[in-house]
């Protein structure tokens, strides 16, 4: 029977524990938490000041919406690209890289003139995004022991919950402190320092596929469908989900992306090796992340229309509430990741599902008179599933990856999560717009069942995700994992 890697401990005799790590090593690691942080902060932050943009710029909502939409678009279009080329020519220069251009592209938004100079360079800051984003798992499962994987992953889950915890009341105080070009400005001494450090610290590689051709094709292709796919998932609720413009993108998204699929199927260098998918692990680790996501943005998503419109709380009061998640996430990541070390990653990943399932349907139970310390404990608790679920999650995946794939495998990941939150806010949007079609905005009752449905759905995709992670162990080997013959 085939299981998610057991921790490596139990192969060697040795404890996890007892590995030791050279202090150095740690300075890796620490250029990566501020990448991690810096990218999931100026992620968050664009979502609280952006009506202050558009009233300075005098600029639509519409039009300023962009600048967070084009930054989904290009991390969401190019973290598969990216996390090859980091195969072919190096982790570190492809994280270095990023870094000066995420830096470079935070400056000129700060000097922005007007809302379409600034979405252009947010595009362009998002390209190094899209390389911290790829390169950093790959930088950290090379440099790291087996042993400790779960650990030092659950440590950069920890910053990435961190910076979305502290982006929202940071960009706040930023903007109205010193104006909106402040939260991108900010970016730059912290990210030449990072960018110092990762040249210091983080070792030369010459990348292990460095003979292998770039599959440009394959690139466009996905590129291409990608974008049209996640463009049309953002703006259906919008635009409307039968309208020709949302038709026309899911047509061309499907086209592209199955062509995709043919051209890595018979390329000899292809931008994505699809045998990855033959092990069953990595297969499983990847829809699970997707599912989880979709659950984590549907609550992302919901939640401050439960307490603002529907309960009545101020802007700060929702905040404060909604931070019990992202808090508890921070603090239950690393926990979890050392733990699967010892224990192995499938009883956390399952148990994460699980946890996050039932929270998912105890916020659609709440109703209108929940206490409200009822609503933070619900929330606690989600929080918890997620940092259960993601650290042995991840580790379960990039330990699945062959050392010449890590690259793509760190960007199948991030794919996973930046797919997962579209389709979270797409299907949460449906459910919710649907239910209140032609329902007048003050009829209470029925946004909160709008609210509760939209909760349901997605508890039962966590629930499906619990159970398509309890296969890992119950099927046997895949056919086509190369060490199928060779288990018992």
């Amino acid at each position: 029977m085939e299981t998610m890697p057991p921790p490596p401990s139990a192969a060697t005799g040795s404890d996890a524990s007892s590995v030791t790590i050279a202090p150095g090593t740690w300075w890796i690691f620490v250029t990566i938490a501020v990448g991690t942080f810096m990218s999931a902060l100026d992620g968050s932050v664009v979502n609280v000041v952006w009506p202050m943009m558009a009233e300075q710029m005098h600029a639509s909502v519409a039009a300023i919406q962009w600048v967070v939409i084009i930054y989904l678009l290009v991390v969401s279009g190019t973290l598969l690209i990216f996390g090859r080329i980091g195969d072919l020519r190096g982790y570190k220069a492809t994280y270095v890289s990023g870094f000066a251009l995420f830096v470079a592209g935070s400056a000129l938004c700060g000097l922005s003139p007007n809302q379409y100079v600034l979405v252009a360079f947010r595009g362009f800051q998002a390209l190094g995004a899209a390389m911290l984003f790829a390169a950093a798992p790959a930088i950290l499962t090379t440099n790291f022991p087996p042993q400790r994987r779960g650990q030092v992953l659950g440590l950069q889950g920890t910053f990435t919950y961190l910076g979305l915890t502290v982006g929202p009341p940071l960009g706040a105080f930023l903007a109205d402190k010193f104006g909106w070009p402040a939260i991108f400005y900010i970016n730059v001494p912290v990210g030449l320092i990072a960018i110092f450090l990762s040249w210091r610290f983080i070792p030369k590689d010459a990348g292990a596929g460095k003979g292998e051709r770039f599959d440009l094709p394959g690139a466009a292709t996905f590129l291409v469908g990608l974008v049209a796919l996640v463009l049309a998932l953002n703006s259906g609720s919008k635009w409307g989900w039968t309208s020709a413009p949302i038709l026309a993108l899911l047509v061309i998204a499907v086209a592209m992306l199955a062509a995709f699929i043919a051209i890595e199927r018979h390329t000899e260098s292809p931008l994505m090796d699809l045998s990855l998918f033959g092990n069953r692990t990595f297969t499983v680790s990847t829809v699970t992340a997707l599912m989880n996501y979709i659950g984590v943005y549907t609550v992302t998503f919901l939640m401050p229309s439960y307490l603002e419109q529907g309960r009545g709380l101020s802007l700060p009061q929702a905040g404060l509430l909604l931070m019990a998640m992202p808090l508890v996430m921070a603090i239950t990541a690393p926990i979890s990741g050392a733990l699967s070390d010892r224990i192995g990653t499938r009883a956390p990943v399952i148990a994460g599902m699980v946890i996050l399932a039932g929270s998912l349907f105890a916020l659609g139970m709440l109703g209108p008179t929940a206490p409200l310390p009822l609503v933070g404990l619900v929330l606690a608790v989600l929080g918890l599933g997620v940092g259960v679920f993601v650290s042995p999650n991840t580790s379960a995946l990039m330990g699945t990856a062959p050392p010449h794939h890590r690259g793509i495998a760190s960007g199948i990941l991030a794919e996973a999560r930046n797919v997962g939150m579209v389709l979270g806010v797409a299907l949460a949007g449906a459910v919710f717009t649907t239910v209140l079609h032609g329902v007048s905005p003050g009829a209470n009752e029925v946004t909160f069942k709008a609210l509760s449905i939209g909760f349901f759905v997605a508890s039962g995709v966590a629930a499906i995700g619990a159970v398509v992670a309890m296969t890992v162990g119950r099927l046997g080997p895949s056919l086509s994992s190369p060490n199928a013959a060779r288990r018992p």
